[in-house]
């Protein structure tokens, strides 16, 4: 295929606006696919995607598509997730195409994501095509949605394509569209080759597949091929394009999309953004990669039988494979056992991870609560990245605690302003900014600690809104914050398991909650157990668990008062003697209850 007529281009939204639904009826139109091998979300290959109505990878797809002027085209398609928690993914289709269909639901109008992607597809210099979706709706309302276009994102929609991928209505013109108003590729057959890797996944027989966009020179089967940044070489076993299944081909030349398979068999051999040259010839230099991702939400995974540690190790090796932004290390716990602490970008990928550890893999795990890390600086200077409470030093060895913080934007009704601004006054967040959209829409732009945010803030701001609001955040960095450590005794003895990092301000009240749940969680022993919350040396919280009591005057059906006494002085002392010398079993239940762990596949 002739370079000029080639077009790369990737379809981004907001979640749920209707992108998998319309890359359906781009292949049916284009013939792509038979319309009896045709099913709803076709390139949503995941299990999970499917179960949830949510895309999770970026998937590409080549069709072959002839205008009404009989002119042929190929178009690269990349379908990419709404979800801000896979933003890595948008940013990585971006850098391989020279336009994007940006989809606008027409009955939601411009929401967080649209946004954030838009600006995304903006600094990367892509042709911008607005596209208003769901017309067919009844609460559409197409001219909102342009002036919202216009006066948030910046774009001209005058134009913008009205289409409804449910029943087909403007596909024929968001064709023409594309073929008329993005680009086509630059590049130079004959120049050294430079691909571009965007995108992996593990198959069992060719080792890892790398997906690449070629910007300059052909590459072929057979070709010695080098990995720039790490130094490899392998020869080229298949080369193939997406339709949207593994096709193979003779060659890729400068613009197209496709894959190439070379037995490499482990992602750090051939990593994401790398750019793939000639052994013979290669490139004076690698093309610019992308950000390495960095993982803002970590918790713990632990196998539920112990013996299963191997097998968890394994199933997190081959998800990397697929999932470069996960990273895991080994940890031990002592209620758990050994395990792993995993980095993610967000809560939904930690959850979309744990159940594709559970329903591909079959992995039976337990999670921890989600945390973030913190950075400490001592008094001399040095600096401790405190991935948990026992990473922290002694009060008197902190001069500075730093927290990680993110800018929020939220896109919600004017009726819900007021509750939704208290709940993030709530969580420390600072305010910063607050745009009517329309009378009816606001923006509010606020910054708050990512440790606020992590646990259950995205359902807090759904059920204060119902289920109107919509939200976007991105990391900014580190900031010094007033933060503790509250630590948890049990029967004078620090538990490392329960203790926690919070503000000073709600040390007392988060340790009452936590010393208040323990007292139910704990059994009851032979003698009363103090359960404590403490700061430093300083106790803030007590609560105890009292005694089991046993009836020692059972035996007692009559005589002289002072046998009765003679009983329970002794009952006494034996209690004394056993709160000394005692120690309290604190059983692996009452662990995961604490941490509110879900075990998976029970």
């Amino acid at each position: 295929m002739r370079q000029e007529n080639i077009r790369n281009f990737c379809i981004i939204a907001h979640i749920d606006h209707g992108k998998s639904t319309l890359a359906d009826r781009l292949l049916e139109r284009t013939g792509t696919v038979q319309s009896r091998e045709m099913k709803n979300q076709l390139l949503d290959s995941l299990s999970l995607e499917r179960e949830r109505g949510i895309t999770i990878k970026l998937v590409p797809v080549r069709m072959d598509y002839t205008s009404p002027d009989g002119k042929k085209w190929v178009l690269n398609l990349i379908d990419t997730p709404g979800h801000v928690d896979f933003a890595y993914e948008v940013s990585r289709s971006l850098a391989a195409c020279e336009g994007a269909l940006l989809v606008v639901d027409a009955s939601q109008g411009v929401e967080a994501q649209t946004v954030a992607n838009a600006y995304q597809a903006v600094e990367q210099g892509l042709e911008i095509l607005p596209v208003i979706n769901k017309i067919d709706l009844p609460s559409a309302r197409e001219e909102n949605a342009k002036q919202e276009i216009q006066d948030v994102v910046g774009l001209d929609a005058s134009d913008a394509v009205l289409a409804s991928a449910k029943d087909g209505r403007g596909i024929d013109e968001i064709l023409e569209r594309v073929v008329q108003r993005i680009p086509a590729p630059e590049g130079d057959a004959g120049a050294p080759l430079q691909a571009l890797v965007f995108d992996s996944v593990y198959d069992n027989y060719h080792g890892v597949i790398s997906y690449v966009r070629v910007v300059n020179g052909v590459i072929r089967e057979g070709q010695n091929v080098l990995f720039m940044q790490t130094g490899s070489v392998y020869s080229v076993e298949e080369v193939g394009v997406f339709r949207p299944g593994f096709t193979p081909v003779e060659q890729l030349g400068p613009g197209e999309v496709g894959y190439i398979a070379a037995s490499i068999k482990t992602l750090a051999e051939a990593p994401v953004g790398d750019t793939i040259t000639e052994a013979a010839r290669p490139a004076a230099r690698p093309l610019p990669g992308y950000r390495k991702v960095k993982s803002v939400v970590f918790c713990g995974f632990y196998p539920v039988e112990r013996d299963n540690y191997p097998q968890l190790r394994e199933a997190l090796e081959k998800l990397c494979l697929n999932d470069a932004a996960v990273t895991f290390e080994p940890e031990t716990s002592v209620a758990l056992g050994f395990g792993f602490r995993c980095g993610f970008l967000g809560m939904l990928h930690m959850e979309v991870v744990r159940e594709r550890l559970s329903g591909e893999y079959g992995v039976e795990l337990v999670a921890t609560a989600p945390n973030v890390v913190y950075e400490v600086v001592t008094p001399s200077g040095a600096v401790i990245e405190a991935h948990r409470p026992s990473d922290f030093p002694d009060a008197g060895e902190i001069e500075e605690v730093r927290e990680p913080y993110i800018k929020l934007s939220v896109f919600l009704p004017s009726e819900f302003v007021g509750k939704v601004m208290q709940l993030v006054q709530d969580r420390r967040g600072v305010y910063k900014s607050m745009d009517y959209l329309t009378p009816e829409r606001v923006r509010l732009i606020y910054e708050m600690p990512l440790s606020e945010f992590i646990i259950d803030f995205h359902d807090k701001l759904k059920s204060q809104t119902r289920g109107y609001a919509s939200l976007d955040y991105e990391f900014i960095g580190l900031r010094a914050s007033d933060l503790v450590r509250v630590d948890v005794l049990v029967n004078g003895e620090a538990a490392d398991a329960f203790s926690f990092i919070c503000h000073r301000e709600q040390a007392y009240h988060r340790g009452h909650a936590a010393v208040t749940k323990l007292k139910a969680l704990i059994p009851s022993q032979l003698f009363e157990v103090p359960i404590q919350a403490s700061l430093g040396k300083r106790v803030i919280v007590r609560v105890n668990v009292k005694a089991l009591r046993k009836d020692v005057l059972a035996k007692c059906y009559g005589g002289d008062i002072t046998r009765k006494r003679k009983l329970l002085e002794k009952q006494k002392e034996g209690k004394k003697r056993m709160k000394q010398i005692g120690k309290v079993s604190i059983p692996q239940e009452a662990f995961l209850a604490f941490m509110q762990v879900e075990g998976d596949g029970k």
